[in-house]
């Protein structure tokens, strides 16, 4: 008996009593209270309590139970008293900071749920406000262990202030970068960018407080340091798919050399085209008129106006356009001639299609173009390329038969 009427035997068995006590407390609420008080919340209609559940912020609040019962204990205690209430402020402090730290986790996937969260992102504010809540803890922790009052701590950081930007450069600039990003509408999580000094053409994933995320359209990867979009250019198309058309930019070349005017023989053929009709009386009546005004001698082509089949084949384009159902009538329209190469005559054909989505307007263009280079050969036009084998081996072949070498 005179071994236990020690005072510091005394205060081990309670400190042992209520540890046991706290961790039994602990073990019936985790594992009978939560999984029920679970089921319960399950069959509300909503969902956030389910986010704080797998986010694990009611585990959290389960570890101040043993705390709670510590505290009831240590009161009685002698010897250890003081030495056990310090640890015990500094584990509060700790699971305090833990339940805090999945609850802004929790609020950040609640929030992410929510439409809003598309155009402005708030995970760098959240990841700020994780390490604000850590180096608050940490600070306090620090004073309980020393026995010494916060607020020496704080008011020391105005002497090490130059360390801690150094320190921090990176989360400062990022931070306000985010901020700059969000504030401006720049970025958002699902945003098609293409930054080329990154090597980065995809979705954003991710935008978080040091990095911004990209999958590349090859599957693969970009992480962008996030202060480095405020100071460096990158192209956001999210304007296309908002505006409600893909831009179709592409030529097809024209010999030069196929390009004549319209005869008796070629006129009457295109007038059989239903997309020209209109375009063909309206112009042939024109140029009559006009011709007949200046007393034009038709005799040679030359002198006047007259239609050329290059001419009626961008009409037509034209028409074919504004007639197809996959083109969105309500954007810029056009089919021009660029300026002349050694490649041909390049014509142009510049509309935006309404499906934005990439398979179907690759498909939408594919179409076009395949009825554009069929139907060229009606105009008398040719379309450029530069000769290949088999031309060559054609046009030596042409040449041996002129010549007797080969029989046709």
């Amino acid at each position: 008996m005179g071994f236990l009427e020690k005072p510091i035997v005394r205060d081990l068995l309670l400190l042992v009593f209520g540890l046991a006590l706290g961790v039994l407390a602990h073990y019936l609420v985790r594992i009978h209270l939560l999984p029920r008080l679970q089921k319960l919340l399950r069959k509300t209609r909503i969902n956030w309590d389910d986010v704080l559940f797998e986010q694990g912020v009611f585990g959290a609040a389960a570890l101040l139970i043993p705390l709670v019962v510590m505290f009831r204990v240590t009161p009685f205690l002698t010897v250890l008293q003081g030495g056990a209430m310090q640890l015990l402020k500094v584990v509060a402090v700790t699971v305090v900071a833990v339940g805090l730290d999945r609850l802004l986790r929790a609020g950040l996937v609640i929030y992410n749920t929510f439409p809003i969260s598309v155009r402005l992102p708030i995970k760098g504010v959240v990841q700020i406000l994780q390490i604000a809540l850590w180096a608050f803890a940490g600070t306090i922790i620090f004073s309980q262990l020393l026995g010494q009052s916060p607020w020496i701590f704080l008011s020391g950081l105005g002497a090490v202030s130059a360390v801690l930007l150094v320190v921090f450069q990176d989360t400062i600039l990022a931070f306000f970068a985010g901020l700059q990003l969000t504030l401006n509408d720049q970025v958002r999580v699902g945003d098609w960018i293409e930054v080329p000094k990154y090597n980065a053409d995809g979705s954003v994933v991710e935008v978080a407080l040091h990095y911004v995320k990209v999958r590349n359209w090859d599957r693969s990867i970009t992480t962008i340091p996030t202060h480095k979009l405020t100071g460096d250019s990158f192209v956001n198309w999210r304007g296309m798919f908002e505006g409600g058309g893909r831009r179709i930019k592409r030529s097809v070349l024209i010999d030069q050399t196929s390009v004549r005017f319209l005869d008796e023989e070629l006129l009457e053929r295109l007038s059989k085209i239903q997309l020209l009709q209109d375009y063909l009386a309206r112009k042939t009546e024109e140029i009559a008129e006009y011709n007949r005004r200046h007393n034009i001698d038709e005799s040679s082509l030359v002198n006047g106006r007259h239609l050329t089949n290059l001419g009626t084949f961008r009409a037509y384009l034209l028409a074919y356009l504004q007639n197809h159902p996959q083109i969105n009538q309500d954007l810029i329209l056009l089919v021009r001639q660029l300026p002349p190469t050694t490649n041909g005559l390049p014509m142009e054909i510049y509309a935006f299609t309404k499906d934005t989505a990439w398979v179907s307007h690759e498909s939408v263009a594919a179409d076009i173009f395949d009825h554009v280079l069929a139907i060229i050969p009606e105009f008398d036009l040719r379309v450029f390329q530069n000769p290949s084998g088999h031309d060559l081996a054609r046009a030596v072949a042409e040449r041996e038969v002129a010549i007797g070498l080969r029989e046709n």
